[in-house]
């Protein structure tokens, strides 16, 4: 078939080249929300072991008042 058309070799149109960059490009994008986002999770994986922290050390609190104010109570 390429002899039909005078021996000419195949080439790559605009269209194609346009279509190549752009399937590039949202690839860069994706890989870089992605990258984003294992950011993010990890952030949040680390703000709620600080919450946790938190919590158990409120409760921690609150036990040794009660235990302080019983063991005042009882002599």
């Amino acid at each position: 078939m390429s002899e039909a058309r005078g021996g000419y070799e195949p080439f790559d149109c605009a269209p194609a080249l346009r279509l190549e960059a752009h399937e590039r490009v949202t690839s860069l994008r994706f890989e870089g929300i992605s990258e984003r986002l294992d950011r993010i999770e990890g952030l949040i994986e680390r703000l709620e072991r600080r919450i946790w922290l938190a919590v158990y050390g409120v409760a921690a609190a609150v036990m040794a008042d009660v235990v302080m104010s019983v063991a005042q109570a009882a002599p």
